[in-house]
């Protein structure tokens, strides 16, 4: 994409996305508070910051307002604020360092035309079979193939799958690649309601099965269902080991996100 096409993307990405983002699974809920946007959800699901606009004289209190919501919330997974390079005002991570939240490592917005990644190769390589998630056991065993690909255990990604799948399974499209009956990888697609991007989650892949084109496969099959239903737009928060494979698919760079994360003491 040209830098203005990108630049009006990144706009309407901000507008959709951020300031009127949707809830990420049933019993999430989202509201604009003053100057921000933000998601509060029971249990395991996510609790964030989505989008502010502040600036040097109201930025500090805006934070301090924030900690202080979700620290009475009674939740004790604590909270995101998910930080865009565009944002205002331009020491807004500072602010946040100094207020206790914590940096985690940066990725990479990137965003691509759907219709065009739809024609890439879809077909998995030779051993690998692609299984769509549509139940409980199938998101058991995303969890299996993140726990090995990522180290870690995600139990609110968990969570959020089975509400979409109960409650709004035309907002998701989850798809493991197997080896026979063992899962390799998996990925996950997010559509909000009538929003002109999909999103690109998870694209986890054991480390043994790496290189051989699952990753692209996994990609081509989102990128099939989200053009088929006429959204414009994936997006991927993208790690530095994925960001070049997907600039070689045609993703551009639409800037930088850092997650900072306030967990109670």
């Amino acid at each position: 994409m040209r830098a203005d096409e990108l630049s009006k993307v990144r706009a309407r990405y901000d507008d959709e996305m951020r300031r009127g983002a949707q809830p990420d699974a049933a019993r999430a809920r989202v509201e604009r508070v003053g100057a921000v946007v933000r998601q509060t959800s029971p249990g395991p699901g996510w609790n964030g910051v989505l989008w502010s606009d502040l600036d040097e004289g109201t930025a500090d209190a805006e934070i301090a307002a924030q900690v202080a919501y979700f620290a009475g919330g009674g939740e004790p997974s604590g909270f995101e604020w998910k930080l865009y390079g565009h944002d205002r005002p331009a020491d807004l991570g500072q602010r946040l360092r100094a207020a206790g939240l914590v940096p985690e490592p940066a990725e990479t917005l990137l965003v691509g035309r759907a219709a065009d990644l739809a024609e890439l190769p879809a077909e998995p390589p030779e051993g690998i079979t692609l299984r769509v998630v549509t139940d409980e056991a199938g998101v058991d065993l995303m969890m299996e193939v993140h726990a090995a690909a990522f180290g870690t255990e995600r139990p609110h990604i968990r969570a959020q799958m089975l509400s979409l799948l109960t409650h709004a399974p035309d907002t998701v499209a989850a798809v493991l690649a197997m080896a026979g009956d063992t899962p390799v990888s998996a990925a996950r697609m997010e559509m909000p309601r009538g929003a002109s991007f999909a999103g690109l989650w998870g694209g986890g892949t054991v480390p043994q099965w790496r290189g051989r084109g699952i990753y692209r496969a996994l990609v081509a099959h989102r990128a099939r269902i989200a053009a088929g239903r006429g959204i414009p737009y994936l997006q991927v928060d993208a790690s530095d080991d994925s960001r070049p494979i997907l600039e070689r698919l045609g993703f551009g760079v639409l800037g930088v996100t850092v997650p900072y994360v306030w967990t109670p003491a």
